[in-house]
């Protein structure tokens, strides 16, 4: 799934494309996004991030110190949030929303050039950056990837050690008996839902294409009439999670859970299990260090379920950076977004898979490339369609409620069972498909 030109209009484009950060960075890049001189790029941006603890301690800060080398005159300013979606859904609206930007997820593909500004071609820039056509419209791209995820289970391996399990589990039955072997064997809960912040419950759309090790998996959901059907993706994903909570493995009070909290639990082993993409494993390590932990517990493994022999995980872009079509400052905005996914180091200091093609796996998802892990690129040809049928059928693949409404069913805070709910999310994408045609 890893996706600059043929040639670049100004020496100084080139140079930034060749120069970069001082310790090294990529190789030269083919292409830019940012063709502006760089001595003539000057303003005050605001990049609205998800990365809280990266505004608070104060790492953000010293990125912009660095790209303050090679652009003196911008003044890079940073905003957390801790509800990025709800609250940069809001300001979409109200049309505040900074001038750099992670693409919410929540947001359709089509509204992209309404809210962003074109960051160049996509036949053009794919062949520098993977993730080109997560963030395209009609071959204009306007959302680019920093890092790449690989889906699959963050866990603390002391914790799992344990309980006695040498082994991946590699089927859902080993992994409820292994969750089930921690909870008798040590102090740790075996699982953590995440339920109340909620995003954390969409991370398991992510594994669409797992079970089956088809990266045309999420694509295939705009053809298919019932999704949630034995042996289909969805059906094994969302089976997974809710036996976990129906057998009493996760947390006793799923309302009260705290994402915060959790990477701490998860890092000091009372928490053994949570399903994430690969990018929350340098921060569970890094709450183990601040905890006086040991990091190197915290390890990362496909989910449990393999596929002709082989275990697989979908690998796709975590959130695209986008620049407000309305910034005053597009050339500082679009430098800005450019240094970061090219020259910031970011991606290695997160222990995640850049974007930039060539860069190399980092050392904390090795593991994968150890065991032969199939990482397979999720395509999204049909993407547009796919989000039409799911918003018409009021599911959310990609937004909480629906698997809240799954962990409540598994604890009893709501009448029914998982078959008649299966049932019923069927009929909804069902009808919503057929009007699609």
């Amino acid at each position: 799934m890893r996706r600059g030109w043929t040639a670049v209009g100004t020496a100084t484009a080139l140079a930034l494309a060749l120069g970069g950060c001082t310790d090294g960075g990529p190789a030269p890049l083919k292409g830019v996004v940012a063709e502006a001189d760089r001595s003539k790029v000057s303003g005050s941006i605001t990049v609205l991030t998800n990365r809280v603890d990266q505004v608070n301690g104060g790492l953000l800060k010293k990125y912009a110190a660095e790209f303050n080398k090679l652009y003196p005159k911008v003044r890079v300013n940073f905003e957390g949030l801790v509800d990025y979606e709800g609250e940069v859904g809001k300001r979409l609206a109200e049309g505040n929303y900074g001038d750099v930007l992670l693409i919410p997820d929540s947001l359709d593909a089509g509204r992209f050039p309404t809210y962003f500004s074109s960051l160049g071609n996509s036949r053009e820039l794919s062949d520098t950056f993977d993730y080109i056509d997560y963030g395209t419209v009609d071959e204009h791209v306007y959302g680019i990837a920093n890092i790449g995820i690989a889906s699959g289970l963050v866990y603390n391996k002391a914790v799992w050690a344990k309980a006695g399990i040498t082994e991946w589990p590699a089927t859902p039955d080993r992994f409820i008996a292994d969750l089930k072997a921690v909870k008798e064997k040590t102090q740790a809960i075996p699982y953590y839902t995440n339920y109340h912040d909620g995003w954390p419950l969409r991370q398991w759309s992510d594994a669409i294409g797992v079970p089956s090790c088809d990266n045309t998996a999420r694509d295939r959901l705009a053809a298919t009439a019932a999704p949630w059907t034995p042996g289909a993706d969805l059906y094994e994903i969302d089976s997974l999670l809710y036996r976990a909570v129906h057998e009493k493995l996760t947390e006793s009070e799923p309302q009260a859970t705290d994402w915060e909290r959790s990477k701490q639990l998860l890092g000091t082993g009372r928490v053994a299990t949570m399903e994430l993409g690969s990018w929350a494993v340098s921060q569970m390590r890094e709450a183990a260090t601040e905890a006086g932990a040991n990091p190197d517990d915290i390890g990362f493994m496909p989910l449990p379920v393999q596929h002709d022999g082989h275990f697989c995980t979908v690998v796709q872009p975590d959130y695209k950076y986008a620049v407000n079509v309305h910034s005053p400052h597009q050339d500082a905005a679009k430098a800005w977004l450019e240094w970061y996914i090219t020259r910031s180091g970011s991606a290695a200091d997160d222990e995640s898979i850049s974007s930039v093609r060539g860069a190399k796996l980092p050392a904390s998802l090795q593991p994968l490339d150890d065991r032969a892990v199939r990482m397979i690129p999720q395509t999204r040809e049909q993407l547009a369609k796919v989000d039409a049928i799911d918003r018409a059928a009021g599911i959310g693949l990609d937004a909480p409620d629906y698997r809240r409404k799954l962990v409540d069913l598994a604890t009893g805070a709501a009448p029914g069972d998982l078959d008649s709910y299966f049932a019923d999310l069927n009929r909804r994408w069902g009808r919503a498909q057929k009007a699609a045609g």
